[in-house]
C-alpha cells in the first residue's frame, strides 16, 4: 500500500462537522489520517488505496478526494485529523468565538496565517487554526498577543469565513442565537443549592434561542470573571451587561419582543413567581460552567419599561481566602491577626456594597477555622459554602431575621460568631451582648471609614460604654483597579492630583497607569485589589470611644499613632506601581480623609 505523505494537507477543506464531534488525541505517537480512519471503520484498505491513487492523478487533496467521492464524512474527517495532530477538532459557529478578540492579533494577520481567537479563560486563549502542528506560529501567536495558546483543528474555509465576517462587523444577533446549542455554552442547571443535580438545561425548553442566550449570557460572566449580569428593558430591545472589575460592560443588545421571554426564562431557573410582574423577588440558583460550580443570585426589580434583572456571580474560583493574598501591608496584616485572635471582643469590618467586606470576613473565619473551634455565621445571603463553619441563611418573610438568629446561635455554644451585616439596632444590642459575654464577633457595617463605625453604632442605639469594652479593632477598605500589565504606561499626575493625594513634593516624578488595550477592553485596568485601613482600638481610643469624642478627635489620635487612613494606604499601591493616583482618588472620597474643619491634615507616605 502507497504511503501517505506525512504532514496531512487536507486541514485546507471546508467543512461543517457536528460541534459534539470534538476529539482530544489519546495516542502516544503520532498517526496517519488513513490509519485512524481503518482503525475507526470509517475506511478500508482498498478505499485508502484508490483515494491515494486519485490524490497522485488528480493534484487534490487526500481529504477532498474522500469527501468527495463520498467515502467519509467532513465530520470524520475532521475527528480523525484532530486524532492525528493531538488537538482538539472544531467547526467554528456563533457563540463558540468572542469577536472582539479577532483585534488581538488583527484580522488581515488572521487570514493571512489562518486562524481565529475563538476564547479566552483566564491567561489562555483558545485559538482555531489550519495547521495547529506548526509549533513556531503557536510561538508567535503567544508571543503576539500575551497569552497561552490552546490550538485547536478548524478547516481553513471555516476559519476564513469567520475572519472575513467578524471583520466585517457582520453579527447577526439572530443567527446567532438560532445556532447555538445549549452543548455549546455546557452550563447546567441544578434543582437546588441544597440538591443534587436533576435537570439539564437542554431539558427544559430544547432548542429555544431563549435558553440560548441565557447560557451565553451566564458562561461569558464565568469566563471574563464578571460579579453582575445586568438584564435591562430598552427601547430597542434587551440590553444585556456585565460588571468586570467594578465596570460595567455590554456584552450584547437582543431584538425587541425578546425581553419577557428572557425574564421569564432567568426566573424559572431561579425558582421565581414569573407571573408576578409588579413586585421585586429574588431567587438562586447552582449551575455548573467551565467544569465548575458556581451559584447565581437573581434579583428583579419593577421599572417603567418592563422587569430588570441583576444576577450576582459567586465563582468559588474567584473567593480569595487567603488573607496574605488580600492586599493587607505586611505590618498591617499582623496587626489585624493579633486584634482577630483575641478571645472575645467585636471585629468590624466596614465600607460600602461591593468594597470586598464578605471576602475579608470569609479570609478572617479561614484563619480560625479548626476542629477545636465552633464558628457560626448569620448571612443573608450564605455567598460562599466554606468547611468547618455552620452557616445560617436569614429568612426574613418566616420571621428568621438576623437578631433572633443570633439569640438562638448563643444557646449553641459558639466560639466565633460572624453576622453578616448590623443593619438595625436590635442585632447590633445582641452582637454587643454576644461580644462582652466570651465570644468573638465578625460583623459588617456601612461606614465611609474606620472611625465612622463608631458613631454609626452609637447612631444605633449603642452605649458608648459598652461599645468601648466591646470593640477591638475596624477595618474599612475599597477595592481599586489595578493596571493592565499589557498596557501599563509610565505618566505625570497633574498638580492637583499631587495636592489631592497628599504628594505636592513629588512633581515631576513618574507614575504608572495603563493606556488601554483589547485585553483590557480600553480601560487600561485589569483586576482589582484592596485598599484597608485598620483602627486598632488602643486604651486611648477606647477612653475616647467611652466618652463619647467626636470623630475627628478619633483621627486625630490615629494619626498620632502613625495609623494611616484609606486615601494613605491607597496613595502607598500608587507609588508602588499597582495601581494610579486617579484611580485611588476616585476609590477614596475627601470624607474618608476629612470630615471635620479642624481635622488634622494628612502627613506625606512618600
Amino acid at each position: 500500500m502507497t504511503s501517505e505523505p506525512q504532514q496531512p494537507t487536507a486541514t485546507r477543506l471546508a467543512s461543517d462537522p457536528d460541534r459534539d464531534q470534538v476529539i482530544e488525541q489519546s495516542a502516544s505517537r503520532p498517526r496517519l489520517v488513513g490509519e485512524v480512519l481503518i482503525s475507526e471503520g470509517h475506511l478500508t484498505e482498498d478505499q485508502l488505496e484508490q483515494a491515494l491513487t486519485e490524490q497522485r492523478t488528480s493534484g487534490k487533496k487526500l481529504g477532498e478526494v474522500l469527501i468527495n467521492s463520498g467515502t467519509v464524512s467532513e465530520s470524520v474527517l475532521l475527528h480523525s485529523l484532530a486524532r492525528c495532530l493531538g488537538v482538539k477538532g472544531v467547526r467554528l459557529r456563533h457563540g463558540l468565538i468572542d469577536p472582539q478578540l479577532i483585534s488581538l492579533i488583527s484580522p488581515e494577520e488572521c487570514e493571512r496565517l489562518k486562524v481565529l481567537p475563538m476564547f479566552r479563560v483566564r491567561g489562555k486563549l483558545t485559538v482555531a487554526m489550519a495547521e495547529p502542528q506548526d509549533l513556531p506560529l503557536v510561538d508567535q501567536l503567544a508571543a503576539k498577543t500575551g497569552y497561552q495558546i490552546i490550538p485547536v483543528l478548524a478547516f481553513e474555509n471555516n476559519i476564513l469565513e469567520y475572519v472575513r465576517k467578524y471583520s466585517a462587523g457582520d453579527v447577526d444577533i439572530n443567527e446567532f442565537l438560532t445556532t447555538l446549542s445549549e452543548t455549546d455554552v455546557e452550563v447546567v442547571e441544578r434543582e437546588s443549592i441544597d440538591e443534587d443535580p436533576t435537570t439539564d438545561l437542554s431539558q427544559m425548553v430544547e432548542g429555544s434561542p431563549i435558553v440560548n442566550l441565557v447560557n451565553v449570557a451566564m458562561l461569558t460572566a464565568v469566563k471574563d470573571g464578571a460579579s453582575d449580569i445586568h438584564i435591562e428593558p430598552d427601547k430597542g430591545g434587551t440590553r444585556i451587561r456585565y460588571r468586570i472589575d467594578g465596570s460595567l460592560r455590554e456584552l450584547m443588545h437582543s431584538p425587541p419582543g425578546m425581553h419577557a421571554a428572557i425574564v421569564s426564562r432567568v426566573k424559572i431557573i431561579g425558582k421565581m413567581d414569573i407571573s408576578e410582574k409588579r413586585l421585586p423577588q429574588e431567587g438562586r440558583v447552582r449551575i455548573v460552567a467551565e467544569g465548575r460550580e458556581i451559584d447565581l443570585r437573581v434579583s428583579s426589580i419593577p421599572t417603567l419599561l418592563g422587569e430588570k434583572l441583576v444576577i450576582r456571580v459567586l465563582d468559588k474560583e474567584n473567593l480569595n481566602v487567603r488573607m496574605e493574598e488580600l492586599g493587607f501591608r505586611p505590618e498591617l496584616l499582623e496587626r489585624f491577626k493579633k486584634t482577630l485572635k483575641l478571645p472575645h471582643g467585636m471585629l468590624l469590618v466596614t465600607g460600602p456594597t461591593g468594597s470586598g467586606k464578605t471576602t475579608t470576613l470569609y479570609s478572617a473565619l479561614d484563619l480560625l477555622r479548626s476542629p477545636e473551634t465552633n464558628i457560626v455565621t448569620v448571612e443573608d445571603p450564605v455567598e460562599y459554602q466554606l468547611d468547618m463553619v455552620n452557616q445560617v441563611q436569614v429568612h426574613e418573610g418566616i420571621g428568621l431575621d438576623f437578631a433572633r438568629t443570633l439569640r438562638s446561635i448563643l444557646r449553641q455554644d459558639p466560639d466565633v460568631i460572624m453576622i453578616g451585616e448590623i443593619r438595625d439596632q436590635e442585632t447590633a444590642h445582641v452582637a454587643i451582648q454576644a461580644s462582652l459575654t466570651g465570644h468573638s464577633m465578625l460583623a459588617t457595617l456601612h461606614t465611609n471609614d474606620a472611625p465612622g463605625a463608631i458613631s454609626r453604632m452609637t447612631d444605633m442605639g449603642v452605649e458608648p460604654y459598652l461599645l468601648s469594652a466591646a470593640l477591638n479593632g475596624v477595618v474599612a477598605q475599597r477595592l481599586a483597579r489595578t493596571i493592565c500589565p499589557g498596557c501599563s504606561t509610565s505618566y505625570y499626575p497633574s498638580e492637583q492630583v499631587l495636592e489631592d493625594a497628599g504628594l505636592p513634593h513629588m512633581t515631576g516624578r513618574p507614575f504608572r497607569k495603563g493606556a488601554g488595550c483589547s485585553t483590557c477592553h480600553d480601560t487600561g485596568c485589569k483586576g482589582r485589589m484592596g485598599i484597608y485601613e485598620f483602627m486598632e482600638v488602643t486604651p486611648e481610643i477606647r477612653r475616647l470611644i467611652y466618652a463619647g469624642a467626636p470623630k475627628h478627635q478619633v483621627r486625630s489620635i490615629l494619626t498620632s499613632q502613625n495609623q494611616l487612613s484609606l486615601r494613605q494606604e491607597g496613595v502607598k499601591l500608587a507609588i508602588a506601581h499597582h495601581t494610579s493616583l486617579e484611580e485611588i482618588l476616585s476609590v477614596t472620597k475627601i470624607d474618608d480623609v476629612e470630615d471635620e474643619p479642624n481635622a488634622p491634615q494628612e502627613r506625606s507616605v512618600a
